[in-house]
């Protein structure tokens, strides 16, 4: 299989309508129709949208009519170390020690320096560690719930923190 260069196939970023009113009767076509729909060509023929191409159209949708900006990738593209750091929202520094540690895995160049990452196993990353911080957070709001911290009135919160702390 032939790759294209990353540098040559820069990511198509599909911006939202300023008038989101088109979006949202489309988005609300496409929510109320689970079955994929026909696509009308110009010429008046009709093709049915397979069901996967249908499905990624209302993730599209649903995103725009939200007024985010889209983006769509092969899964099995190439990042640099530059552009999985920007995708995490890391400095560069740090996902090479992320790289350094075996946390994401990578692929050398040849005998080149340079590491690339898989798109999906960046995404993967990035849904695992959000997992986590989910679930540090809801273990912290379940013990702050069980030290009776939400029921202080906030002048009081640092003596109370410091109580439970104690106990």
């Amino acid at each position: 299989m032939t790759r294209t260069p990353i540098s040559s196939r820069q990511a198509q970023v599909v911006e939202p309508p300023h008038d989101l009113q088109e979006m949202l009767k489309l988005a609300n076509f496409l929510e109320q129709n689970s079955a994929p729909a026909m696509l009308l060509g110009p010429d008046g023929e009709q093709i049915a949208l397979p069901l996967p191409a249908y499905e990624a159209l209302r993730r599209v949708v649903s995103a725009m009519q939200r007024g985010e900006s889209v983006s769509l990738e092969p899964i099995d593209r190439q990042l640099t170390t530059q552009q999985a750091a920007t995708l995490l929202g890391i400095s560069r520094n740090t996902l090479v020690r992320l790289l350094d540690e075996h946390e994401l895995p990578f692929e050398r160049l040849g005998e080149s320096r340079h590491r690339r990452l898989r798109l999906h196993d960046v995404l993967a990353y990035r849904d695992r560690k959000r997992d986590e911080r989910r679930s540090r957070l809801d273990e912290m709001t379940r013990q702050a719930n069980d030290d009776g911290l939400y029921e202080v009135e906030a002048s009081n919160y640092s003596d109370a923190l410091a109580r439970a702390r104690k106990a």
